[in-house]
Order: C-alpha cells, then structure tokens, then sequence
C-alpha cells in the first residue's frame, strides 16, 4: 500500500483530499495544528522546525519508511505575515525538499495553490497581503522544483477556485463559467496527480473556467 502525507488534511479541502485518497487505497497520514481534529500528528507549520518535526513524526508512522507522496494542503489565508509565508510557502518548501532526499522510489508532490495565481485576479478582499505573494511563490517553486528535483520526485499542483469561503470570511460568489467547483473535483486533481507517472511540473486549474473570465 502507497502512503501518503496530507497536510491540513482532516478539515474543508484536505479531509475531501484525504477521505478520497483513502477510497483510491492510500494510506494517509494527515496534519493539523488543532489538537482534537482527529489528525494523525499535530504539528505547527509555522514554527521554524515544524516541517521537520511532522516529516519526522510521519517517518515513526510509517515504520521509518518515508511517504510516497505529499500533499501540500495546509494553508493560512489571514494572519501575521511571517505566519503566513511559513505555512503557506516555507513549510512546502521544507516538506518537498525532505521528500527529494528519498533513496529509492520516485515519489510524488502536489501543491494546493489559488487559481488567481493563474490570472490577474487579485486576491480576496480579506486576505491577508502576503497570501498571493506566497501562493505564487508556491506556484513558481512547483516548476522549480519539478526540475531540480526529477531524480526523486515528480512535483505538481493544483489551483483551486472558490470552492469553500475561508473560515471566518465573508466573501461574495466569484464568477465562474462552470459554476462553483466542488471540494471533490479538487480531490479527483489531486488524485489524478499522484497516479500520472508521466507528469511533473504541471499545475491544474480547478476554478470552474474562471481564469479564463479575463480573456473574454
């Protein structure tokens, strides 16, 4: 059985990721930072040894053995900048650059990003102001890494639309073309990511059409 790391993965997006990867035979390990949120490790992404910790926990789950594939799922849309570029750009970084260091196997990363990263949308009114700046830096790292790394890993990602508003946002419907893209549709990206061998350096727009609003 292929294993899994699925960061932020037992609420909202990451427990639709998980709860499908369970159903395609993954084993999963998830995050939180809660304790109580029924996640395998509870780990804070925004502390400066937090990547390292959880991809140590995750090492001891798994026998030892690192994971097949990671997740980046965990994000921080509003905050203290500092936090936000640690959770939602430094620990990905860490976690992917663990992952390469693998000794055998090619294993697989898929980055959850924004599809405003695609356009020229800017970021929803209640971000905070390093939340694009760090999901585009995601969005560039992901190629980058892709690259640097196609030894070890095939490295992806997927841009999500307006699937959930952030918990405590209140934002209006953004317009799309297909209308609102669900939390499973995101899951099946994920999902198709992790099993196309082929792939790397892809990122995979699940918004509905909306990047393409701009253009018409």
């Amino acid at each position: 059985m292929k294993s899994v790391l699925v960061t932020g993965g037992t609420a909202r997006l990451g427990r639709a990721i998980s709860d499908r990867l369970r159903a395609d035979g993954w084993q999963v390990v998830t995050s939180s930072h809660r304790g109580g949120a029924g996640a395998d490790i509870v780990a804070d992404l925004a502390a400066p040894v937090g990547a390292a910790r959880l991809f140590s926990e995750a090492l001891r789950i798994l026998g030892g053995v690192p994971p097949d594939a990671l997740v980046n799922n965990a994000g921080l849309f509003a905050g203290e900048d500092c936090a936000v570029e640690a959770v939602n750009l430094e620990a990905p970084k860490k976690l992917t650059m663990l992952m390469a260091g693998r000794e055998s196997g090619r294993g697989a990363v898929v980055n959850i990003l924004d599809a405003a990263v695609l356009s020229r949308q800017a970021s929803p009114s209640q971000a905070s102001p390093r939340y694009m700046e760090t999901k585009r830096s995601l969005y560039e790292f992901t190629a980058k890494s892709a690259a640097l790394f196609a030894d070890t890993l095939r490295v992806n990602a997927v841009a999500p639309g307006p699937v959930f508003v952030p918990e405590g946002m209140h934002e209006k419907a953004a317009a799309t073309l297909l209308g609102r893209p669900s939390a499973a549709s995101v899951a099946d990206a994920v999902a198709f990511l992790l099993s196309a061998e082929s792939t790397t350096g892809c990122t995979i727009p699940v918004d509905g059409g909306q990047h393409l609003l701009e253009a018409w």
